[in-house]
């Protein structure tokens, strides 16, 4: 029995984790929401919340790392599809721009937070933007054979455009996306040429 409880207690928890991003939207963020609204939404009484999470900040932390984790599911899908042949910057534009249409909100609260009036969450974001940053700096570093502070000067400036891109794409037209994707790929293109010349006159004898 207590599995079929573990079970049963984790859908239900995934049940108020749903609801609450399912609220998200342009005009509503996460601190707008209320418990009894997300409960009521999970079609649970407002009492059953407090089995899964203490209060609404705790909620919020725990969609912020998911929200994160989910992005970096993405991208590591990405690089594999990327071994199997083609462009490295549009097969990982293309897998950020499907992220936004199939997980806005989930975006929508990483952007929010980032620079809310929560230092909890701020730090939360800071660090699911740091564990993204971290992972495509080592996957440049090996797939580039770039120096380590290289790599991560261009990983850092990439996911600077990239978070900033989305949040253009978020609200677009299917029309304005597909130029807000050819213009990350062409940014994303300068800052890898611009990577490896620092990187060639790093590494060249000095006369």
């Amino acid at each position: 029995m207590s599995g079929i409880r573990a079970q049963q207690k984790e859908k239900t928890r995934r049940l108020l984790i749903d609801a609450a991003l399912n609220q998200l939207s342009a005009d509503r963020s996460f601190s707008n929401l209320s418990l009894r609204e997300v409960a009521k939404e999970a079609g649970l009484a407002a009492t059953s919340f407090y089995r899964h999470f203490n209060d609404m900040d705790e909620l919020g932390l725990t969609l912020v790392d998911e929200s994160g984790l989910t992005l970096r599911q993405l991208m590591r899908q990405a690089r594999q599809r990327i071994e199997k042949g083609g462009s490295v910057i549009q097969i990982s534009v293309k897998t950020f721009m499907e992220f936004i249409e199939s997980n806005g909100n989930e975006f929508r609260l990483l952007l929010r937070e980032r620079s809310g009036t929560s230092p909890e969450f701020r730090a939360a974001v800071s660090r699911e933007i740091r564990y993204f940053t971290m992972e495509l700096c080592d996957y440049l570093q090996k797939a580039n054979k770039l120096d380590a502070e290289t790599s991560y000067l261009q990983a850092n400036a990439a996911v600077t455009i990239v978070f900033s891109t989305g949040a253009e794409a978020l609200d677009a037209s299917d029309e304005e996306k597909a130029d807000l994707a050819e213009r990350m790929i062409k940014q994303l293109r300068i800052i890898a040429r611009g990577a490896i010349d620092l990187s060639s006159r790093a590494t060249s004898p000095k006369s």
